[in-house]
């Protein structure tokens, strides 16, 4: 949902509106996104979203407090989907790589414009940049320990963890434009060389559902 339409749908628009913090914070990201942290203003986002500048500070205390919400939230919803996925129930290492693959493509999980926006935002801040590279640390473990848990040593779950989150990170930082018809037909031989396993057919099937893909219809 758009920030205008988070606006428009069930909130009254009033003289005496002030928004919520959620929204703020909505409208903060949004701009973050579209057009880096300069955007990330009181005045252009209350502008943004039709309301007083005054009112940010019932929610926030200063840019800066919204600025460390804004990573807290990043830190959240995409470092904790990664490791939401590694931790879901799989009874093979190959299900457990399509768990992950499968949040890597749905982005009502992890958002990786906001990763890119973050990291785009690191270039500017040492502290971000500390925060980014605990969040990769963080991720690699969670990966790494999958590995681990169904019998991979531990050098070698250490280089496939990497190998996996490079690759995902290429993605992202590399801004790839890829069907997503042409990125399913790759996912079996990802597996493989992410795993050195070979999904069942039953795991694809299982894969696809779960991101309401349908090959037949590609």
């Amino acid at each position: 949902m758009t920030v205008q339409s988070d606006i428009d749908s069930g909130t009254e628009k009033t003289s005496g509106w002030r928004g919520s913090r959620e929204v703020w914070l909505a409208a903060a990201k949004q701009a973050l996104i579209e057009t880096g942290l300069d955007a990330v203003k009181i005045q252009p986002l209350a502008s943004r979203l039709g309301i007083a500048r005054t009112s940010f500070y019932w929610f926030f205390k200063d840019r800066t407090a919204l600025l460390d919400a804004l990573i807290e939230d990043w830190e959240a919803k995409n470092t904790g989907a990664f490791v939401d996925a590694c931790d879901a129930y799989a009874e093979t290492i190959a299900e457990g790589i399509l768990n992950l693959l499968s949040m890597f493509m749905d982005e009502t999980l992890f958002e990786p414009r906001l990763d890119f926006a973050v990291r785009g935002w690191a270039h500017q801040s040492e502290a971000v940049n500390a925060r980014i590279n605990a969040a990769d640390e963080r991720r690699l473990a969670a990966i790494r320990e999958m590995f681990l848990r169904f019998g991979y040593p531990a050098d070698e779950a250490d280089v496939r963890a990497r190998t996996v989150y490079l690759v995902q990170i290429g993605y992202i930082s590399m801004q790839v434009e890829e069907t997503r018809e042409l990125r399913m037909t790759r996912i079996t031989r990802y597996v493989e060389i992410f795993s050195g396993r070979t999904p069942t057919p039953s795991e694809i099937a299982r894969f696809h559902a779960r991101l309401k893909f349908h090959p037949e219809a590609a």
